[in-house]
């Protein structure tokens, strides 16, 4: 009885995996596609990334020479920001019913006593900063923090 029982979780665990791994496959598909734009600057600047938030498109309107070369540049950072958060949104968007459905799939933990769940041991990633390596809010740039400034020099020890 508990064998069948346990025969039974596992096919509905396997048939689970096999839609899921197609489901991964077709999103995959998908999400290479994706692109955001982003206007800024009254319109003066359009950027487009691709699905990894990469630049793959500049445009300037014609009056974007009233701007200085500093503003164009924070400009075209902040909408390359702006589009890189929109495709993320139309990724997770995209990825929704992959996580309900595997949300709805026994865990193995539920089949095998003791067994781990193993979705907890999957580590969550860090984001990326947003500013530049030179701005003192990228990490580890803070002079007043003893614990984050980096290693010493050798040729200072020796002076």
């Amino acid at each position: 009885m508990v064998n069948e029982r346990l025969q039974e979780d596992m096919a509905t665990m396997l048939a689970g995996l096999s839609t899921q791994m197609r489901g991964i496959a077709e999103v995959q598909k998908k999400r290479s596609l994706l692109t955001a734009t982003a206007l800024v600057c009254e319109k003066r600047i359009e950027v487009t990334v691709n699905a990894d938030g990469l630049l793959i498109e500049t445009r300037f309107a014609e009056d974007v020479t009233d701007l200085t070369m500093d503003e164009i540049a924070e400009n075209i950072t902040l909408a390359v920001q702006q589009a890189a958060r929109e495709v993320q949104v139309k990724a997770r968007e995209l990825m929704n019913p992959l996580l309900e459905h595997r949300g709805s799939l026994p865990k193995l933990s539920e089949m095998v006593e003791g067994a781990p769940d193993l979705g907890g041991l999957i580590p969550q990633p860090t984001p990326a900063p947003t500013v530049a390596p030179s701005s003192p809010e990228w990490p580890g740039n803070a002079s007043d923090d003893p614990d984050d400034a980096g290693p010493r020099s050798v040729v200072a020890d020796r002076d």
